[in-house]
């Protein structure tokens, strides 16, 4: 049994290792030195687990690549990297999401300036979704403090046509066509920085992360740029769950592996301004009911923590009882392996953490 925790950074990639217990990690470090690692996938749909990292280098430009040895050794893909044809006037900087897709090789990636790609031969080649490149609201589309990125992929877990993606600043959109068409799905979302009586628009929302629980697609939850959500139409309508928080802004939300209701947030103070935990303490909230109550975990965690949490750096992994893990902006990277009760630091000192992903299997 092996778990493995890949730490994206904007100096390189660690990547952990340990068994089913995850009490004692071994670190390799950095791979892809000094280059912004965005994303990170551990993919367990194999016999072994292949990871992947979406790197950026300031030289060469953003480049998948993968390993199929934990890490020792890594390829990349072919032709310099996911590219746009010619005449789209874009260059990728950055690769923002890498997710597996549902089917044998099928894998999606999210990317800055905004586009969202489909590989079908296990990362050797991506495709630009041109339905959504291409669509009438995209030239409106608003850029965040981090840059306009499609920051979320979900691909429906039993219906290959479907995708749902979000974009800061654009908002949610959704195909159910297998990328031939996209429509918002922003209804009932509140954007803060719109005049009053524009703050629920069809699109330009900041939405910060989506995520939902293979058990129950049409579940869908979202930390907005101020603003916690549930959906239970799959992004047809979204409801306020985040009245009980100390903060409703934030950047990551993550689902509990086992109980679709089950899920975490890591709260920040001050909106754009401040960015760290309410009153300088780490605290991850859970809420066990979909959002209709939440209760603070801080055992083990900092009470002076002046550092975020990035919308991608908060994972689970597939252990039961769960192992939820979060890194922070001061290169710090936390654990907990009873569903988010208790935590523990388990590597310090990194460069900005970008991205944190788990992965199990058994073997």
């Amino acid at each position: 049994m092996g778990t493995i925790l890949m730490v994206g950074t904007r100096k390189g990639l660690w990547v952990g290792r340990s068994d089913d217990r995850r009490e004692d990690w071994s670190w390799s470090g950095p791979h892809h030195d000094m280059e912004e690692v965005y994303s990170c996938l551990v993919d367990t749909r194999g016999a072994t687990p292949r990871l992947f990292a979406g790197a950026s280098s300031s030289w060469l430009g953003p480049q998948i690549r993968w390993s199929d040895d934990l890490g020792e050794t890594w390829h990349e893909t072919p032709g310099g990297g996911i590219k746009f044809p010619e005449g789209a006037g874009a260059t990728v900087e950055r690769i923002w999401q890498i997710v597996p897709g549902a089917g044998e090789g099928v894998l999606h990636a999210g990317t800055e300036p905004g586009a969202v790609w489909t590989s079908r031969d296990g990362g050797l080649t991506f495709a630009l979704e041109e339905g959504l490149w291409n669509h009438p609201q995209r030239p409106e589309w608003g850029e965040g403090f981090g840059g306009q990125a499609f920051h979320t992929v979900l691909p429906h877990p039993t219906d290959p046509d479907s995708i749902t993606a979000a974009i800061s600043t654009g908002g949610v959109y959704q195909t159910t066509d297998g990328g031939g068409s996209w429509t918002a799905r922003n209804q009932g979302i509140r954007a803060d920085f719109l005049p009053e009586d524009q703050r629920y628009p069809e699109f330009g929302q900041c939405v910060h992360k989506v995520t939902r629980h293979p058990d129950r697609p049409e579940r869908l939850y979202l930390q907005n740029h101020g603003g916690v959500y549930r959906s239970d139409d799959e992004g047809g309508s979204w409801t306020s769950i985040g009245d009980d928080l100390p903060s409703d802004f934030g950047f990551p939300i993550v689902v509990h592996p086992h109980r679709p209701d089950t899920i975490y947030v890591f709260p920040l103070a001050g909106g754009a301004e401040g960015r760290y935990p309410p009153a300088g303490q780490a605290r991850v909230w859970r809420s066990d009911d979909a959002g209709e109550s939440w209760t603070a975990n801080g055992e083990g965690l900092p009470e002076a923590f002046y550092v975020g949490v990035m919308r991608d750096a908060m994972c689970a992994d597939g252990r039961d009882p769960a192992g939820i893990y979060f890194g922070a902006r001061n290169g710090s990277v936390w654990a907990s392996t009873d569903d988010g009760t208790t935590w523990r630091e388990v590597v310090s000192n990194l460069p900005d953490v970008m991205s944190v992903k788990a992965g199990s299997w058994e073997g």
